[in-house]
């Protein structure tokens, strides 16, 4: 096993330990109340949670987000989620592909995982920084063609580099390459964080280098700065201790985004979402679709059955939610009236 795949398979331990959550920092969502509504007048199985994304046809606005690991590990977990994916009929996105193209050790990051998902959109995924290191396009492309992905995202994670041992730290320039890579590239490209969340100014000059898709990843789900000190002696601890709840809560994140979508931009919302209400809170502060990362890994570490009953739920909550504020479809959610504070 390469040091990388290692150290993959060790974020994957300690975040389903739990070791990684920033449980003492909010996401603001539970901020977000919708006024109840105590006449509906609505079917509750008539209701529609179904969108559009990436041209193809979701049945609820649901993303499985990137989570990666060990070859080995990578793959079954990966294989899993496209199964669960396809029989749900909701979007996915893989994990770093880094291993994938820069040593061969595919990690069910192959042709299989467009043929256990031929219905959904799948998002392939690179570290931006790597931009600056061993990925150009050529290798950009071939993360896309492995998987046939519809989109490719880049990954920002500066404060998990900063605090990880021998991590890539040389950001500089980024955005000029961003922006060759989007024209180069067939599929639309875009940007998450990994947890420290997406800043209108840092949207706004990703977009004019032609991003698409956008997901904040704020804070209040996994702290990669806390991740990386676990795997750390006491120094590495000490230092990274400060940084366990930096970043922008999830809703600041959606709330400061969502103006600036419209042009073909697609937001995702993820970040410590829990549950089927915290997804209509995303849609509400004007997420396309929310995403969900560690609240799914147990059940995709377990297999393909216990995924699907998990997102099952999630997508019922989602429904109980839209049920109680008379919204029939997401469109209608998203304009469903909030309590005062």
């Amino acid at each position: 096993m390469t040091d990388i795949s290692l150290r993959k398979s060790e974020h994957l331990r300690i975040v389903t330990e739990g070791r990684g959550a920033q449980d003492r920092v909010p996401t603001g969502l539970d901020l977000v109340r919708f006024r109840h509504c105590a006449l509906p007048e609505l079917d509750f199985d008539a209701i529609d949670l179904g969108t559009t994304f990436l041209g193809r046809e979701l049945r609820a606005p649901l993303l499985i987000s990137a989570m990666t690991g060990g070859p080995v590990e990578a793959g079954r977990i990966n294989a899993h989620i496209a199964e669960a994916c396809q029989e749900l009929r909701i979007a996915l996105s893989v994990g770093s592909q880094r291993i994938a193209v820069e040593h061969g050790d595919a990690g069910g990051l192959g042709r299989e995982l467009r043929r256990a998902a031929p219905d959904v959109p799948i998002l392939g995924n690179i570290g931006a920084v790597q931009l600056n290191y061993a990925i150009g396009i050529d290798e950009a492309r071939r993360a896309v063609d492995m998987i046939e992905a519809d989109a490719l995202i880049l990954h920002l994670n500066p404060l998990q580099e900063a605090i990880q041992p021998g991590g890539d730290r040389n950001f500089s320039g980024l955005l000029t390459r961003i922006e060759e890579l989007a024209h180069a590239l067939p599929v639309p490209i875009g940007a998450k964080e990994v947890g420290s969340g997406l800043s209108a100014s840092v949207i706004r000059s990703l977009g004019d280098a032609g991003v698409r898709i956008f997901d904040v990843a704020g804070t209040g789900g996994t702290s990669w700065a806390r991740v990386e000190a676990e795997r750390g002696d006491a120094q590495l601890q000490a230092i990274a201790a400060p940084f366990h709840d930096w970043g922008i809560p999830t809703a600041d994140a959606l709330r400061a985004a969502a103006p600036l979508m419209g042009q073909g931009r697609i937001l995702i919302g993820s970040g410590g979402i829990r549950h089927g209400l915290d997804v209509a809170r995303a849609i509400r502060l004007g997420a396309d679709i929310a995403g969900q990362a560690a609240g799914a890994l147990s059940a995709a570490r377990t297999g393909t059955e216990a995924l699907v009953a998990h997102l099952s739920d999630v997508a019922q909550q989602l429904r109980i939610a839209m049920f109680c504020t008379g919204s029939a479809d997401l469109a209608a959610l998203r304009r469903a009236p909030l309590q005062e504070a």
